[in-house]
């Protein structure tokens, strides 16, 4: 049986990975009003990825026989100053959704619940590899700077 505290953490990360998957969709959206496809891929892969990780931990709370609670996610932005914004944002994002992930490990190790630290390992290096990845497109945005073709390319 999972300890209520910890049901009620991984239906609120479980609604934040869903609702990152809708700001991911709303920034394709901007990238694409922006004829930028290349880039609005790289957000679809995103909000899909975000939808991949809430059905994770969905799934493990169904197999621990926790009681799932789906939330309403607000609607997402889909209007930017730049495509740097856009990267500035998901990066931001990131680093929230990051910090809900420690919390949420850390809840679990003060309740000894070993099997939700395990669980959430996966997450702690995904998170790594996701800040990491929008860290390298803001050092390469910048690099481009104000040259529209590098956008492109």
């Amino acid at each position: 049986m999972m300890d209520a505290k910890i049901e009620r953490a991984l239906n609120k990360q479980i609604n934040m990975e869903y609702s990152a998957s809708y700001i991911y969709l709303g920034m394709a959206l901007y990238m694409d009003t922006e004829h930028l496809p290349g880039f609005a891929s790289w957000m679809v892969s995103q909000s899909d990825e975000e939808r991949t990780h809430a059905r994770r931990l969905l799934r493990y709370m169904l197999d621990r026989n926790g009681d799932v609670g789906l939330e309403s996610i607000p609607k997402p932005k889909v209007e930017y100053d730049s495509v740097k914004a856009v990267f500035e944002a998901s990066l931001e994002q990131e680093k929230n959704n990051t910090q809900s992930i420690n919390d949420l490990y850390s809840l679990a190790s003060e309740l000894n619940d070993y099997a939700t630290q395990a669980h959430l390992q996966w997450f702690l290096d995904e998170q790594v590899e996701e800040e990491k990845s929008i860290i390298d497109i803001l050092g390469r945005l910048e690099l481009a700077g104000n040259d529209q073709t590098a956008l492109l390319i």
